[in-house]
């Protein structure tokens, strides 16, 4: 029989209690060359699917049995990708976000672990808030100093084709990334409609989907080098000028190295495929033969 790595038991979820949520769960691990799952598990209302995939890297989709998350519904979900494995995370439609009627919150709560030399990359649809929505999401990453984590995090303003804009009721953003124990980044976004004016100039203006891109790893790797010049490059040109006017853009494109070792590309856009040639570029990127060697999204565009 073939070799499989043993599953760390620190990262099997624990047993459920009234205390304690059901956790699904994924470990990724290099067998004989490539990256495979070793262990998986299903909670509802979270669904794991692996559609096989050329390259040398393991592809699991995050699905739904309702197609999007109810009020009250929770997915727990913990990541471990053992050392050298490279794992892509994506979803197999937008994130929809139903009515809340009673008040209660779709929430969905991510831990990864990834260890030396290991590579995640985290590349889903947007989540969706209808109309009278509440979510909250959640995500810690904890990486081995030499590991590379590229993370996209976006959302639209509502059911767009439907003219709905911001008639959610609240949502919730919160990202954790620590390297080697250290706290790298932290990022936190809410809003509540009711309480702000969605169009004014000082939160959204004209805008309704908003793309973000957080790249941690270690500045002497040379996949990081790679991504942060991919990423420095979607910036948008005469962005500093006196005569630039940001109420004319289609989209509008921010790049920053936060730390030495993180960066962050930050995007609104009147529309959706406005954002298409940034996930193009991304998506290039990782085809290259430095990185996955394949397209693990292009089956989709």
């Amino acid at each position: 029989m073939m070799p499989v790595p043993e599953v760390s038991p620190a990262l099997l979820p624990l047993p459920p209690t009234p205390t304690t949520p059901p956790w699904s769960m994924l470990e990724a691990a290099v067998v004989r060359g490539k990256t495979r799952l070793i262990a998986c598990k299903n909670m509802q209302p979270l669904k794991l699917l692996q559609p096989a995939s050329p390259g040398s890297f393991c592809h699991v989709v995050l699905s739904s049995y309702g197609g999007g998350l109810v009020a009250g519904d929770a997915i727990w979900l913990r990541v471990a990708v053992q050392a050298g494995a490279q794992l892509v995370l994506s979803t197999q439609a937008s994130t929809r976000v139903f009515r809340s009627i009673d008040g209660a919150v779709a929430k969905q709560h991510t831990v990864g672990e990834l260890g030396d030399d290991a590579l995640a990359v985290v590349f889903p649809d947007p989540v969706v808030p209808q109309a009278a929505s509440r979510y909250r999401q959640t995500q810690e990453w904890h990486l081995a100093p030499t590991a590379l984590l590229l993370l996209v995090d976006w959302f639209h303003s509502g059911r767009m084709d439907q003219g709905e804009r911001f008639a959610f009721t609240s949502f919730q953003s919160e990202l954790r990334v620590r390297v080697g124990g250290r706290l790298a980044l932290l990022d936190r976004f809410g809003f509540q409609p009711e309480e702000n004016i969605a169009a004014s100039p000082a939160n959204f203006a004209g805008y309704q989907s908003f793309f973000s891109v957080f790249l941690v790893g270690n500045p002497e790797d040379a996949r990081f080098q790679v991504l942060a010049e991919v990423l420095a490059r979607q910036k948008m040109p005469g962005g500093t000028g006196p005569h630039f006017r940001l109420s004319s853009q289609e989209v509008v494109v921010s790049v920053t190295r936060a730390r030495e070792n993180v960066c962050l590309l930050r995007a609104a856009a009147h529309s959706r495929m406005a954002l298409q040639p940034l996930c193009d570029a991304l998506l290039a990127a990782l085809a290259s033969e430095d990185l996955l060697g394949w397209n693990p999204l292009g089956r989709k565009m």
